[in-house]
């Protein structure tokens, strides 16, 4: 099942089709895709309804495994297996036994849980936490797990720690805080695995019109691909100007985030939710909680880092 999108943006491409790859196929909020080159198969996570899935682009078979808590992402790690977010702590993932085995744990005497995360290009994981309450909101972090095995706090009095990305030198690192909805920009240490001169680059309250910001992934042309968390869309902005400069409409408000894949990574997935969702909502948009497909967008990702530790 296509949809024609109808936005006219000055650099959307004409080819350009949302397709929906998984109708419904989760039943919580979808987050984290990540595109496993090796495997050719990407991996995403519903992460309130406690699962992990695969999607094979060869066999197109979908895998998943039912875990037991909260799990707010899904990444390759070096040496086999994966490293998950599994409510407050990093833990590893074997797929084949689903054995959930503890790495490190974080803000322990907080409420909160570990949400969205990335590797840099040397393998370090960075991730954040949020608020289990959303009504306290500030509670989250922002954490990296170094491959020593060594985790340091980079930022604290985070609402909800989301998307994160980085330019094809390594020179800046972009990073989301949804709640306020604020895009950071950051200039980065590949060798030390630190940022400094962090600045709002994007202001997403100052728009109005995109709701809120959750996962983010960059293209080739060192522009970001932003997900807009009950927006219907997802948004390419340049992170030096602030301009958006194309959108993608999706037949789903709850739009969490998104990552370049396929063998040419000239494909965009991209995942929603339908937790919380009130019932008209529902009604108007039932595809909510599919996972999306973009082509014919005119660019191209890059390969994703995995932990390295």
């Amino acid at each position: 099942m296509s949809f024609k999108n109808k936005n006219s943006s000055k650099d959307l491409c004409r080819n350009m089709s949302v397709e929906v790859l998984l109708e419904n196929v989760f039943t919580e909020l979808g987050e984290g895709p990540h595109w496993d080159e090796a495997a050719q198969t990407l991996y995403f996570v519903d992460n309130l309804g406690q699962k992990v899935f695969s999607w094979n682009y060869r066999t197109k078979e979908v895998q998943t495994i039912q875990l037991e808590k909260y799990v707010g992402f899904i990444i390759p790690r070096a040496k086999g297996g994966h490293v998950i977010g599994y409510e407050k702590a990093i833990s590893s993932l074997d797929w084949d036994t689903k054995n959930v085995s503890l790495i490190t744990e974080v803000d322990n005497n907080v409420n909160t849980k570990v949400n969205d995360a990335k590797c840099d290009a040397r393998g370090r994981l960075w991730f954040g936490t949020m608020g289990v309450e959303m009504s306290k909101a500030g509670q989250g972090s922002l954490y990296c797990l170094y491959t020593d095995g060594t985790v340091k706090k980079h930022m604290e009095k985070v609402a909800i720690s989301n998307g994160l990305a980085w330019s094809s030198d390594n020179k800046r690192m972009y990073y989301i805080d949804s709640i306020p909805g604020k895009v950071y920009g950051m200039d980065y240490d590949i060798e030390t695995g630190t940022f400094s001169n962090e600045k709002v680059i994007i202001d997403f309250q100052a728009i109005g019109t995109l709701g809120l910001p959750d996962g983010m992934t960059v293209d080739r042309e060192d522009k970001i691909w932003v997900a807009c968390f009950n927006g219907a869309k997802v948004v390419r902005f340049d992170p030096d100007t602030g301009e958006q400069l194309q959108s993608i409409d999706f037949p789903a408000k709850r739009i969490t985030s998104c990552c370049f894949g396929g063998p040419n990574y000239d494909e965009l997935f991209v995942t929603c939710g339908r937790s919380f969702a009130p019932e008209q909502e529902l009604k108007d948009f039932p595809l909510s909680g599919s996972l999306f497909r973009v082509t014919g967008l005119g660019v191209k990702g890059s390969k994703q880092s995995v932990y390295e530790g």
